[in-house]
């Protein structure tokens, strides 16, 4: 376990990074042993089509451990399962799945996973 000598604090407002990509983008902090994001899609945004180009990958390989904020989401895993989140919900979501904005409302996740903001929409080489 990474032990953590100091304290850190970092605002959301302030990102180490921002990656965008078609129809959304990310923010991400880097702390010891915590990588946090503030993911936001636009309507018309899903993982296949604005960052799966980007990945390399058919569907997202990505852990997420979610907060929803704002909006709705459908995730669907690859192999057929599928749920969707809304404002309030937390949710643990594996590597393998796609996801899409439900309706027309802009949908901001917060994201605890640790990967997602060192991996999420990153061009693999």
């Amino acid at each position: 376990m990474l032990e953590v000598k100091t304290l850190e604090v970092k605002a959301v407002d302030k990102p180490d990074e921002r990656r965008d990509f078609p129809r959304g983008h990310l923010d991400a902090l880097h702390l010891t042993g915590l990588d946090f994001a503030v993911g936001t899609f636009e309507p018309g945004w899903r993982w296949t089509q604005s960052v799966g180009p980007i990945a390399g990958t058919e569907s997202c390989m990505v852990h997420h451990n979610g907060y929803v904020v704002r909006g709705r989401m459908r995730l669907r895993m690859d192999d057929g399962a599928e749920r969707e989140v809304g404002p309030g919900d937390v949710f643990v979501c594996p590597p393998g799945h796609d996801a899409w904005v439900v309706g027309d409302e802009r949908v901001v996740v917060l994201d605890f996973a640790g990967t997602m903001a060192n991996e999420y929409a990153k061009r693999q080489s």
